[in-house]
């Protein structure tokens, strides 16, 4: 299934009012469902590919390690790229052991040439950074462990 096979999908649930559409070819299957956004989310085979206008991306999801009861995970709000800092001279916005608060930026995810600035929504210490500086991101995948304060 290609790009445009994909894209001529998405008009086709625009056009007649869908919010999901599921569709096996060859023994590929491909189920394409709107999200609380509007936007159509793919799924294929387990990876989510968030379409926007520019190419579409898979990005493979590595399992984080099991969350203890107490930490709150911070997801990826959109599929993009990690980055820990404004610029790669710069310090990073957090390091483990650090005390954050609500609306306090934590890490940039850039998604489609634009750096989107991820802001907390807890109060509390980061226990674990998940991902690595400059590492693609999905949606949804676990990004910090923070223990509440």
């Amino acid at each position: 299934m290609n790009v445009k096979e994909l894209k001529e999908m998405i008009a086709l649930m625009n056009e007649n009012g869908l919010t999901e559409i599921e569709i096996e070819r060859e023994g590929q299957r491909i189920r394409l469902k709107k999200g609380f956004s509007g936007s159509p989310e793919v799924t294929q085979e387990g990876a989510l590919i968030q379409p926007q206008q520019g190419p579409i991306l898979a990005v493979p999801h590595k399992e984080p390690e099991p969350v203890k009861s107490n930490l709150i995970e911070i997801k990826a709000p959109m599929v993009g790229t990690f980055y820990r800092s404004p610029a790669p001279d710069a310090p990073a916005f957090v390091e483990e052991g650090t005390m954050i608060e609500p609306g306090q930026v934590i890490c940039i995810v850039e998604a489609m040439k634009l750096m989107n600035e991820i802001k907390s929504e807890v109060k509390g210490k980061v226990v674990n950074i998940l991902v690595e500086n400059a590492q693609p991101v999905e949606f949804g995948h676990a990004l910090f462990l923070i223990e509440p304060a």
